[in-house]
């Protein structure tokens, strides 16, 4: 009996997605459940399964094909003894001929070489650039082109209806991490016995965002048309750099989060972004960002909206400076941090209390360590 893979259905977001190397040929067994082939689609990479065991007779779409939801890509041959019709023989490649005129081509007779064109002369002393000569431009051998993936498309169309769409303005201001720090010394190795995970900075950080959002619940709105939509929760999206390119994956409802739970969410997103195992519900919705440039070096920086959020945080590096403590000269581990927000919805005011709010919970984090469902 022949069964039809078709390709699963997607989110409303999610109109189509490409398919990548088949992982199984014509002519191989296959087992239920296993995969067949990759769809990336321009927010995660799905797995198309074999729906039964048998063999793949049949591929209808190749690699690199844009399919839709329930679109027929393969068919599977359940029972034994299927036919597999051999592949035909690639053809020998033609032997190139040298190329005759066709006014003496009925004669059969020798040409004459054509005359090879001089370069023209150059102007002024410069030689004219290849293009303008005349000759078509070519990528050098050592460059090479290939097509963006679907999920650098959509970031880029993202960021650039962005920078359209909102009035983003960027607000700064560095927090003293020493305190954390401290905090961090005296429970990392307790909590990691205890909960399983590390005691990590984004714990601190979401914690003491979604305190600031339940003081400026304006930066964790939006804007739909004409109307301010409110949220109820903090749905923190947590940008987290894959193979792939950037995702965003989003912790549900961080404000009631304790910090292992916070930590070991951020842990498994992180795990299953490098595997491209992240699901289009997890990639959907948010009320607000926070991205970490600081893992990579960066000291400042101005991040870009996730629309349609209004307002992201950036975190960056921890660097040593020296810094004035009651008339004193000392050396502290600061961060700069940046609040990128849309201007329309959000006044100067509020962003800039909403930032010294998440420094100030940062700098008194004791708070930050609790559980809320007991603190």
């Amino acid at each position: 009996m022949k069964i039809e893979v078709r390709v699963p259905q997607l989110s409303d977001s999610v109109a189509s997605g490409t398919l990548l190397p088949w992982r199984k040929q014509v002519g191989e067994a296959v087992a239920r459940d296993e995969t067949l082939v990759d769809l990336e689609t321009d927010k995660v990479i799905l797995e198309i399964p074999a729906m039964a065991s048998g063999t793949l007779v049949e591929i209808r779409q190749p690699e690199g094909a844009v399919v839709k939801a329930d679109e027929v890509v393969a068919v599977i041959e359940t029972g034994e003894g299927v036919a597999i019709a051999p592949a035909a023989a690639p053809a020998a490649p033609p032997v190139a001929q040298p190329a005759i005129p066709p006014a003496v081509a009925s004669a059969s007779k020798p040409v004459a070489p054509l005359p090879v064109a001089e370069p023209a002369p150059p102007r002024g002393g410069i030689p004219l650039p290849v293009a303008e000569a005349g000759a078509a431009q070519a990528i050098p051998p050592q460059s090479r082109r290939e097509p963006m993936s679907r999920l650098r498309q959509r970031v880029a169309e993202r960021l650039v209806a962005a920078q359209h769409a909102a009035a983003m303005l960027t607000t700064f201001n560095e927090v003293n991490m020493q305190p954390v720090n401290e905090l961090r010394q005296r429970f990392k190795a307790e909590f990691e016995v205890k909960h399983g995970v590390k005691l990590g900075y984004m714990s601190f950080f979401v914690r003491a965002v979604c305190k600031a959002l339940e003081q400026f619940p304006v930066v964790n709105a939006a804007i739909d048309g004409t109307d301010i939509v409110w949220h109820a929760d903090a749905d923190i999206g947590i940008a987290i750099s894959s193979p792939r390119g950037l995702v965003v994956p989003i912790l549900r409802r961080a404000q009631t989060l304790s910090p292992a739970q916070i930590e070991a969410a951020i842990a498994d997103f992180a795990r299953r972004a490098r595997e491209a195992k992240l699901t289009l519900e997890e990639l959907a919705g948010g009320t607000f960002s926070i991205t970490n440039g600081g893992v990579f070096g960066s000291l400042l920086s101005t991040p870009i909206l996730n629309p349609p959020q209004s307002a992201i945080l950036g975190m960056h590096a921890i660097q040593e400076r020296p810094v004035a403590e009651n008339g004193q000269v000392v050396i502290r581990p600061m961060m700069y941090l940046a609040l990128t927000y849309d201007h329309r919805l959000i006044d100067g005011r509020d962003a800039v209390q909403f930032l010294a709010a998440v420094k100030a919970a940062l700098e008194s984090p004791e708070a930050l360590i609790e559980d809320p469902a007991h603190g």
